[in-house]
């Protein structure tokens, strides 16, 4: 039985996290109880920089249950860096770690599939979105342009994947080893070389609150996913 530690970064999730904290601790005890993972797996809330209540509900659980963690970040990073972060904090310890975001428009209960994509011999297994109606028109088609831009520039991503993905520890202190500064993780973990599966999964609508990806972060996250990767603006 092998030790898992959810990830979780969180910006100003008060209205989502109480609902995000209950299903992920139920989704880990059932596989405890099952005896997939070891008793001591646990998960992690990365706050990063919040203004609302975040730490506060981290805190109250924590109390209540040892099994949740928290780390408070001394400002607002940004999603990647509060990853990093937590990749940082737990790959001595853990032997798998999955990262979800706090919204949980991701399919938590996909976890359990990457564990038996895992225990079937892949390291990396990314959760791939089979179904974003849920989305607006614009980010669907918006997404849908990024990938085929950056796929242009030689850019290999996963379509349709963002940072739902479970990797072992090997690949984690592989991953820990880029010291480059604003980390493209998505770019990166496919040149990792490890084996690798998918878990495919419907998106759903976020629970409450908003949306921390507006469009003019969309557009930087863009813009550094393209210049972290490929010269071609550069020589244009």
């Amino acid at each position: 039985m092998e030790k898992l530690t959810i990830v979780v970064p969180a910006f100003n999730e008060e209205e989502v996290l109480n609902n995000t904290l209950q299903r992920l601790l139920k989704i880990e005890s059932k596989l405890i109880q099952a005896q997939i993972l070891d008793y001591s797996s646990d998960i992690l809330v990365v706050d990063d920089g919040s203004a609302d209540q975040t730490w506060k509900i981290i805190k109250h659980y924590h109390e209540k249950n040892k099994s949740i963690k928290g780390i408070r970040l001394s400002r607002n990073f940004g999603h990647q860096n509060a990853l990093i972060a937590g990749f940082q904090a737990v790959v001595a310890s853990a032997d798998l770690v999955v990262t979800i975001d706090a919204d949980l428009q991701d399919d938590p209960e996909s976890i359990n599939e990457m564990i038996n994509c895992f225990a079937g011999g892949a390291e990396i297994v990314y959760g791939v979105r089979n179904d974003r109606t849920t989305d607006t028109w614009f980010k669907r088609n918006s997404a849908a342009l990024f990938y085929k831009l950056l796929n242009i520039l030689g850019v290999k991503l996963i379509p349709n994947h963002a940072d739902f993905r479970l990797m072992s520890q090997r690949a984690v202190k592989t991953f820990l080893q880029y010291k480059e500064r604003n980390l493209f993780i998505r770019g990166v973990i496919p040149l990792l070389g490890f084996s690798t599966a998918k878990v495919y999964y419907k998106r759903t609508p976020r629970l409450a609150g908003k949306s921390k990806y507006p469009f003019k972060k969309m557009l930087a996250f863009a813009w550094n996913g393209i210049t972290s990767f490929s010269i071609i603006p550069v020589r244009f």
